[in-house]
């Protein structure tokens, strides 16, 4: 006869946990920082390259370009935690890293040349409060942006990051060293390090393959002469960013007009990359409630950021090539870069060690793991039935005229500066074709068909 005792024994058990998802797991801490360590070496040259150019662009004097650099480091590294960790309706909790350059950075640096530098600082900050006046209306706004939409959005991304890696190898056409054949071998040599070193090894080693590919391609560097690090250790020990370097804002609602217009831009590109990293990681998401909170992350990161003097601070789609590659999903990684790049910002010698890594180098690794971020894109546009023309028909015609001015830089040079700046942007532009092709074709038009069939039925 059974022990009722025994039955009791095993109702009072408590139930098994639920199990973590691998987004929430966390790790060792030793790797952790190794991890996050290669997310840092991968994105540094985004901020590097962007400090440098407003520096060259409004003639800035060396010691305001550090701090600019230490400032750039921090927000970054801020932002990064924020969509990191989740706190409070701020950041998505997925494994993403922020940093300014890009569009908003040539939106920045266009309005201080026509309006002064203090005005720009101002449409920065007026840019991240007009964030949290329209994200209410943009949210609800999500149900057109379905992963057709989505897709075609990120493979325009994707294959944008490439050339942005690609010129870091290569230079610019028309400039000085352009296609160097030196800097084509480092690039090509640190993305054989990168391959060799994800074909042969496993574990551990397999997962830091970009960071040690990196690694390889900068010894390389070293070795022929092309990188020295004899000066990264020349100035002050720490370095802190400077609130208002520039003085006091100024705040101009015409001025900032275009730096507003593009934050609608960037908001779908939000969109779209929040469902692509939550992609990367398998983890299910409610649109509605993670991509505002993503948004949200954004805006409070330029807001704070627009006092330092930095133009407006984006989620980056950067650091998801990197998570499928090595297929470590935690956020706790990108949390732990967040740390290592406000203590960078504290840090001058580290900062000037990374700014003299070879650009070569960066690019061949960043070609790498950008190309992934375009693979991410086919595999959910794979998911999208294209075998039905209409869906082919928009993917089409969104990529056509997303990749036009990526492909064909200037194309657009006849028309006014800040209509220019727009549709220089292939991302807002590819994104914005799709879905109002998307709500043309499947929303408005089966409408239409009904209503004329409700009519003709009723004719009868």
């Amino acid at each position: 006869m059974p022990d009722p005792r025994q039955h009791l024994r095993h109702a009072e058990q408590p139930p098994a946990p639920e199990p973590v998802h691998p987004v929430d797991e966390s790790r060792p801490l030793g790797r952790i920082i190794l991890f996050g360590i290669q997310h840092v070496l991968v994105m540094a040259a985004t901020p590097i390259s962007a400090i440098f150019l407003m520096s060259a662009t409004l003639k800035l004097d060396p010691g305001l370009t550090v701090d600019l650099l230490s400032a750039a480091f921090v927000l970054s590294g801020v932002g990064s935690l924020i969509q990191s960790l989740g706190p409070w309706k701020f950041g998505p909790r997925l494994p993403f890293v922020m940093l300014p350059g890009g569009a908003p950075l040539i939106l920045f640096l266009a309005i201080a040349e026509q309006h002064g530098v203090r005005t720009a600082t101002g449409a920065v900050i007026i840019t991240a409060v007009f964030y949290f006046v329209v994200l209410p209306v943009f949210s609800r706004l999500l149900r057109f942006f379905p992963a057709l939409v989505i897709g075609t959005m990120i493979v325009i991304v994707g294959v944008n990051l490439v050339k942005v890696g690609a010129v870091l190898v290569t230079g610019r056409p028309g400039e000085p060293g352009f296609a160097d054949t030196t800097n084509l071998a480092l690039g090509a040599a640190t993305i054989g390090f990168t391959v060799a070193l994800y074909l042969l090894s496993s574990g551990i080693v397999r997962q830091l393959a970009v960071m040690l590919g990196l690694l390889a391609g900068t010894v390389l560097a070293v070795v022929i002469g092309q990188a020295d690090f004899g000066g990264a250790g020349s100035g002050p020990l720490f370095s802190a960013p400077q609130p208002m370097p520039f003085g006091s804002p100024e705040f101009n609602l015409i001025a900032a007009l275009p730096l507003m217009l593009y934050s609608l831009a960037s908001m779908a590109e939000a969109t779209g990359q929040t469902v692509i990293n939550a992609e990367a990681v398998g983890k299910e998401i409610d649109q509605r409630a993670d991509v505002p909170k993503t948004v949200r992350g954004d805006a409070v990161t330029s807001l704070f950021g627009g006092f330092f003097g930095l133009p407006l601070m984006v989620t980056s789609g950067e650091n998801i090539g990197i998570v499928r590659v090595t297929g470590v999903r935690s956020r706790f990684v990108t949390a732990a870069a967040g740390v290592v790049l406000i203590v960078i910002g504290f840090l001058a010698p580290v900062t000037e060690a990374i700014s003299v890594i070879p650009s070569a180098v960066v690019g061949g690794t960043a070609m790498v793991v950008f190309a992934v971020i375009t693979v991410l894109g086919v595999q959910m546009l794979a998911r999208c039935d294209l075998s039905q023309h209409t869906n082919t028909f928009i993917c089409a015609v969104a990529l056509a005229l997303g990749l036009l001015p990526i492909l064909i830089p200037g194309v657009y040079q006849g028309f006014p500066p800040n209509v220019r700046i727009l549709l220089e942007s292939g991302v807002a532009v590819g994104a914005f074709v799709a879905a109002v092709l998307n709500i043309l074709f499947h929303h408005v038009r089966p409408a239409v068909v009904a209503r004329f069939a409700s009519r003709t039925e009723s004719d009868r």
